[in-house]
């Protein structure tokens, strides 16, 4: 069974590495990055979803279960509207949207629209803040900041454009519609204590227990088996 990992926001292919000791041998677990980070070319400023689609489609084959983590879920989501669907999609730390305004935990509008303000302040501070807080929810945050600063290191992986994109995608993507009418078979897995989700969409998933948005940091092997299993379980 192959899987396609998918990264989230200001993080590269890099935080999937944690797992690379942990797959059962009927996975086979590919990272790809998204365009603009690592050395993957950027796309032009301002792109839409069919130049992004263009762009993916020879690293999202259909023959394949895509896992999206974080805004990289919300992507592969979108992009259901322009590729042919996968056997399955596995959505990490995401649900529908990344905002929920409907006081029940999670990002709301309003903060994302505050971060947004403070990233184009200052994008080198507000990357290193947003990777301190996805990190909030694991049993030791302090530690998960320590490695995944070891594994990206002190700067930003993809330029400031790319980072803006992905922001402006975060705060206006909404993906209900492909839940209701579902193109592939589509699988939530969060944390038990994810910050950034809302808390219907933790109870609505598969849940990960003592673990937050970054359970590949923290509960690594827990993760990849619970991958593998919602994968092996999909209809080929």
């Amino acid at each position: 069974m192959k899987l396609i990992l998918l990264s989230g926001w200001g993080v590269d292919r890099r935080i999937w590495q944690t797992l690379s000791e942990h797959w059962p041998s009927p996975v086979e677990p590919s990272a790809v990055e998204w365009p603009g980070y690592g050395e993957s070319p950027a796309l032009p400023t301002s792109t839409g979803l069919d130049a992004l689609a263009e762009r993916m489609a020879p690293e999202l084959p259909s023959d394949a279960v895509w896992v999206g983590w974080s805004l990289g879920g919300l992507l592969a989501t979108a992009l259901l509207d322009h590729l042919p669907p996968p056997n399955a999609l596995l959505l990490l730390g995401i649900g529908q949207r990344f905002y929920d305004d409907a006081k029940d935990g999670g990002v709301t509008s309003g903060e994302l629209a505050s971060f947004q303000r403070a990233f184009r302040r200052d994008a080198m501070a507000t990357w290193r803040h947003f990777l301190r807080w996805q990190c909030q929810g694991e049993p030791n945050a302090r530690e998960a900041h320590r490695q995944l600063r070891g594994l990206l290191g002190d700067a930003p992986c993809a330029d400031s454009a790319t980072l803006a994109q992905g922001l402006t995608w975060l705060a206006t993507l909404d993906n209900r519609a492909h839940f209701a009418a579902p193109p592939c078979p589509i699988h939530l897995l969060a944390g038990a204590q994810d910050p950034l989700l809302p808390n219907r969409t933790r109870q609505q998933a598969s849940r990960l227990e003592d673990t937050g948005h970054c359970p590949m940091l923290s509960r690594p092997a827990q993760l990849a088996a619970r991958l593998a299993e919602q994968a092996t379980q999909v209809p080929r």
